[in-house]
């Protein structure tokens, strides 16, 4: 159902509803799925082939376009884009903890029931659902960023008639590594961007170091309420990965402290304020609740990252090194210190626990893909080991990659005409 039509300078939008099954298997219960169509101006009517946008997270809806910029400019081009708010985000049934709370029956188990059909393959057939409706039989472009490339994969993997190429930018998953495999290579990798972050800020080393102290001697809660303890400081580390990830940070600690009434060291209230506004596990729950469940295919992921950390001492919180700071991953004390979280914590042990994740990725159908791929894999990426990405691509014809170190996983928001450009010549066997 079309809801309604805006322009705005360069653009023009139009918004769509589909009422869809929130479980396909099933049919019954439904969902709202929201998708904002972009067009350029004065063609509107034209004839013009689809590309389908798949944002990243997992848990956080489409980009809101402003103007015609960046990789939605050069999309606009030759396509009629379609910004998907994949089901949970933005405007399509949301989750949230207030949410979530409203379920008919608002126990921890029919929550985690609940959630549990919020994965790529979910979010794939409200694709293929939506195309058909639209248009019936005819193929389309796909994008993906980061675990939107996952959501692609899936889609190459449960429904490739309904794909004329496929695009992938920093997100391209093992098909076949559990959970545990993904968390040590991420591991390393954070471990490799702590040390280049205090190469080039070496004065960070102590700065740092008296942040930690001094959450671990006192209890600091956050403007909005939640509690920030060394280990959710040093979740700021999950900016390393992005091309200005090092200045973001370190730019924040410069004004950590202030001195108080007595002259002591206080936590500055700005720094309090900015901290929690690079943190967005209060706003998007998603990330928290199913981040480890994006890589789980029969196996219950068990806290993989929590289990792990002991195999990397590196990180551990006392000795007289650098402190590390952790990245993308998820910890079951986070469900204690983010105050959206907190309601949540028992869903998230029951999802944590469960081995009932469907695979979700046909080894056999991929191994006989005729759709034309086209990625960029970022050759540091923090957050999607790219060896991994490199085994995937092996195992799956017709993929072709662009392995670079001159963007870090945010190469489409970075240069987004300049990387979908390469992809799209790629794809048409132009380069």
């Amino acid at each position: 159902m079309m809801l309604a039509t805006h322009h705005i300078p360069g653009l023009v939008l139009r918004e769509h509803s589909f009422d869809l099954p929130l479980d396909y298997a099933n049919p019954g219960q439904t969902l709202k799925v929201y998708v904002r169509e972009v067009v350029a101006p004065g063609r509107e009517d034209a004839d013009l082939p689809y590309l389908v946008y798949f944002q990243g997270g997992p848990g956080f809806g489409a980009p809101r376009p402003l103007s015609p910029s960046g990789w939605l400019g050069r999309a606009l081009q030759d396509y009629r884009v379609l910004l998907l708010d994949q089901r949970g985000t933005g405007r399509s049934t949301p989750i949230t903890a207030q949410t979530l709370a409203h379920l008919p029956n608002a126990q921890a188990q029919s929550q985690a029931d609940y959630l549990m059909h919020f994965r790529a393959d979910a979010i794939v057939r409200d694709a293929e659902t939506i195309r058909q409706q639209l248009i019936g039989e005819q193929p389309w472009t796909i994008l993906g960023q980061s675990y939107g490339g996952f959501c692609a994969m899936h889609y190459l993997s449960a429904a490739p008639q309904g794909l004329r190429q496929v695009l992938i930018t920093g997100g391209i998953p093992s098909l076949w590594r559990p959970t545990d495999d993904v968390y040590r290579a991420t591991y390393r990798r954070v471990a490799d961007k702590n040390h280049l972050y205090y190469q080039r800020y070496p004065g960070d080393v102590v700065r740092v170091r008296a942040i930690v102290d001094h959450l671990l001697q006192n209890d600091v809660h956050l403007p909005g309420g939640g509690q920030l303890t060394a280990r959710r400081f040093l979740q700021l580390g999950l900016q390393f990965g992005m091309s200005d990830g090092y200045e973001a940070v370190h730019y924040l600690l410069e004004d950590a402290f202030v001195a108080g009434p007595q002259g002591q060291a206080l936590l500055n209230w700005n720094f309090l304020c900015h901290l929690e506004q690079m943190q967005n596990f209060d706003t998007n729950p998603i990330y928290a609740l199913l981040h480890e469940a994006c890589y789980t295919q029969g196996m219950a992921s068990q806290w993989s990252a929590e289990r792990l950390l002991p195999e990397f001492p590196a990180f551990a919180l006392e000795g007289t090194g650098p402190v590390l700071f952790t990245g993308e991953m998820v910890y079951p004390w986070m469900f204690d210190c983010y105050t959206q979280l907190r309601p949540l914590k028992a869903v998230a042990e029951l999802l944590a626990q469960t081995d009932a994740w469907p695979a979700l990725y046909d080894l056999e159908r991929l191994s006989h893909n005729t759709v034309p791929v086209a990625a960029a894999v970022y050759y540091d990426d923090m957050y999607v080991p790219c060896e991994f990405s490199q085994e995937t691509a092996r195992w799956v014809p017709n993929m072709r990659l662009w392995v670079t170190n001159e963007y870090e996983h945010n190469g489409l928001r970075a240069d987004g005409g300049a990387v979908l450009g390469r992809l799209l010549a790629m794809a048409r066997g132009e380069v």
